[in-house]
């Protein structure tokens, strides 16, 4: 069975990219533009893992991360923050409940070997 990535960003061609990656490694990948609709696909998809951009409008990551984390049947799923600002938002993120840190700019050498890990 094929394992399942939610991509959460709010740059159509950064998630683009992403799942460009994912699906040439064999994933299933489901996309969301914002945090409100990454809870609502966590909740309604039960993804393998989720790539959490921690930047971004309407909900961002961090309070995306701890909604996703009140919900008793899906607040184990890793989520992976996926962030350009470095040190800034690390300590933010594990704090809120990410179980890693990715940082842009991405590249097929870190993203599908740090996914896989958690999805196995």
């Amino acid at each position: 069975m094929r394992k399942r990535v939610l991509i959460v960003d709010d740059f159509d061609d950064t998630r683009r990219l992403m799942k460009l990656l994912l699906e040439k490694g064999g994933y299933d990948v489901d996309e969301a533009a914002d945090g409100f609709d990454a809870v609502k696909r966590a909740v309604e998809h039960r993804p393998d893992v989720i790539l959490m951009d921690l930047a971004m409008p309407v909900m961002d990551g961090i309070q995306a991360t701890q909604a996703i984390r009140r919900h008793y049947d899906i607040s184990e799923l890793p989520i992976l923050a996926v962030t350009a600002y470095g040190d800034y938002y690390k300590d933010r993120a594990r704090d809120a409940g990410c179980n890693d840190v990715i940082q842009k700019p991405l590249g097929i050498d870190s993203l599908r070997p740090t996914v896989e890990q958690w999805v196995n």
